[in-house]
């Protein structure tokens, strides 16, 4: 099975709702899709907010960094 991306679960999400607005979702399918959504959903709000906390991370991290590399000014 492929791995799940960010960009892959977005795309599937769009098909599905394109295919829900447009009316394309029989009744017997439509449970299946709004499950398969809900589900694409949460792992795109979980995607983005490990994103955050990485950049937050490496931010914090570089400016760690050049504070230690900042002479001390001592008169």
């Amino acid at each position: 099975m492929e791995e799940m991306t960010y960009t892959k679960a977005r795309q599937e999400l769009d098909r599905i709702i394109a295919e829900i607005e447009r009316g394309e979702a029989d009744i017997d399918t439509l449970s299946a899709k709004i499950k398969r959504a809900g589900e694409l959903i949460s792992f795109c709000r979980n995607k983005l907010r490990t994103t955050e906390d990485d950049v937050e991370n490496i931010l914090n991290s570089l400016n760690e960094g050049n504070a230690s590399d900042e002479p001390n000014e001592k008169q």
